[in-house]
């Protein structure tokens, strides 16, 4: 029996995972996907897959998921990226929300859920990548907002926890990860532009550092070998990069 609930899924040039991301979906009786104008097959995979598609909706990652919510068949919605997967264990406690049958005996109105990050085949334990959480299964009624990048849900009170884990591999490759990191960080300076916000030289040169060193030794990033380092210089490059972009904006 399908479950009563919506997946929402936002796309952009995501041919190459997202057929596989809506067929692990088969337990859920409602998945929308929220195109951002893919140049690439997107949009036919994910109809050919069973999905509903709206492509005619705004582009950033708030704003289509918002656009899925709005169409959603059921109260209660899961928001969904093309590179995470849902495991069976994930799947029947968030079949169980809806039913008022979750472990702790309550249904909240939200529910964060921890993401396992996997890059080059690993599981990072440490750092920001191993303890990742989001809040993305909610009551229909809220809406995405806040960063440009990772918008966050709006106007929540009351806020569960789910105990199984989401699956998320984010970079294929370091390019990959490369490429993400110049589409995030140029977001990011456009909506720091558009609130009037100038870059300082302590954006581009203490940020950066401060990142690096919190990553990779007061979150234990060294522990994890060379790829410890490999993630906490990425992340302090994303951030130079974001300033960077802002001034040359100004």
């Amino acid at each position: 029996m399908q479950a009563p609930i919506t997946i929402v899924i936002p796309t952009l040039n995501e041919a190459a995972q997202i057929a596989a991301c809506i067929r692990h979906l088969d337990w859920t009786a409602d998945v929308v996907v929220v195109d951002g104008g893919s140049t690439d097959d997107t949009v036919a995979l994910a109809r050919a897959a069973g999905a509903r598609v709206i492509t005619d909706g705004p582009r950033g990652i708030g704003e289509q998921r918002n656009a899925g919510i709005a169409v959603a068949r059921h109260g209660w919605v899961f928001a969904l990226d093309a590179d995470e997967r849902i495991g069976p264990e994930l799947a029947q406690e968030i079949m169980a929300v809806p039913a008022g049958a979750t472990p702790a005996g309550a249904t909240h109105e939200a529910y964060r859920v921890k993401r396992r990050n996997a890059f080059q085949g690993r599981v990072l334990q440490r750092g920001h990548w191993g303890n990742d959480w989001v809040v993305r299964f909610a009551r229909r009624e809220f809406r995405y907002g806040g960063s440009a990048v990772h918008p966050g849900l709006q106007g929540l009170r009351d806020v569960g926890t789910l105990t199984q884990q989401l699956d998320h591999t984010p970079y294929r490759d370091l390019s990959h990860h490369i490429e993400k990191l110049v589409a995030y960080a140029q977001t990011s300076a456009r909506a720091l532009a558009a609130r009037g916000q100038r870059a300082r030289w302590s954006d581009l040169a203490l940020r950066p550092a401060a990142h690096f060193w919190r990553e990779y030794l007061l979150r234990g990033g060294f522990l994890d070998g060379r790829m410890g380092v490999i993630q906490a210089a990425m992340g302090a490059i994303g951030g130079f990069l974001k300033y960077a972009f802002l001034w040359e904006q100004e």
